[in-house]
């Protein structure tokens, strides 16, 4: 068993900010939306938790399973290249946890989120979607959109303000999400992928991320904060939310390292996160 758990945080460890975390965090802003049902809480905490890490460790399994010679290079701590699992042995894990997450997904009320989701993951890890930089910032736009309606949906049906919420942050991903490849170019271009900063060049992509998370800040204030009105609460949060946005921009830009741009992607996550705890306060 503590082997198991070892497994699965070394699969997932750098998906829980952009997976469980924000996830839960929207089942919250449904539940707190109206009148909130305390005696609830608890049961969609745990049941938030559960469909979430079920969410992140399909795509984590099968997107290592994948890239595994370029993890080789880039990523040698992962777990099928330190050896804490044989690629049998991953895969037998993944189907197991794709049957649970569509076990799950049916009993929360979710099921045709769930399967968007696993649709688009096996697409973008096992149908070469990861190859060009369209499909993969498209599979992540489809892959937030599944995750913010199922963890709305769970707690009550989806609102035209809800609908706002999640397509906001999820469609940011369409331009922001190749952050992440700008650590990974060598291994990338080693896969004959077409990321952005292969086909375009890296300095090119960094100006453009940083331009898109200028963007992204003015987006996130004028389509999300002003309709809620701009008292003080939500002054703060959105001067927060830009100003994780801004340090995100200016390290792209000036801070051009694989490790640095790791961190990068890692602030992107936490803004993400951040961003969906907010709409427990605004919404």
């Amino acid at each position: 068993m503590k082997h198991e758990i070892h497994l699965y945080w070394r699969f997932t460890r750098y998906d829980i900010s952009a997976t469980v975390i924000p996830g839960v965090a929207f089942a919250l802003a449904a539940w707190h939306q109206g009148q909130p049902n305390w005696a609830a809480l608890p049961g969609l905490i745990g049941w938030g938790v559960v469909y979430f890490w079920l969410y992140s460790v399909c795509f984590c399994i099968s997107n290592q399973l994948a890239g595994e010679s370029e993890d080789r290079l880039n990523k040698p701590d992962r777990p099928l290249i330190s050896g804490l699992v044989s690629r049998q042995g991953a895969m037998v894990r993944w189907i197991i946890f794709m049957a649970l997450f569509t076990l799950v997904g049916w009993y929360l009320g979710v099921l045709e989120w769930t399967l968007l989701w696993q649709i688009t993951l096996t697409l973008h890890n096992f149908g070469r979607f990861a190859g060009h930089y369209w499909g993969k910032n498209l599979s992540m736009v489809f892959g937030a959109i599944a995750q913010l309606a199922a963890a709305w949906q769970m707690v009550r049906p989806i609102t035209p303000a809800a609908w706002v919420w999640l397509l906001v942050p999820s469609i940011t991903l369409l331009s922001n999400a190749s952050l992440q490849d700008l650590r990974d170019i060598d291994g990338d271009r080693m896969n004959g992928r077409r990321t952005m900063p292969i086909v375009f060049g890296e300095t090119f992509t960094r100006i453009f991320v940083a331009i898109a998370f200028g963007c992204v800040a003015l987006l996130t204030h004028f389509a999300l904060f002003v309709p809620a009105g701009l008292n003080t609460g939500t002054l703060l949060l959105d001067g927060i939310q830009a100003g994780i946005c801004l340090v995100i921009a200016g390290r792209v830009l000036f801070f051009r390292t694989p490790a640095a741009d790791h961190v990068s992607y890692i602030m992107y996550t936490y803004w993400y996160s951040f961003l969906l705890a907010a709409a427990i306060v605004v919404l």
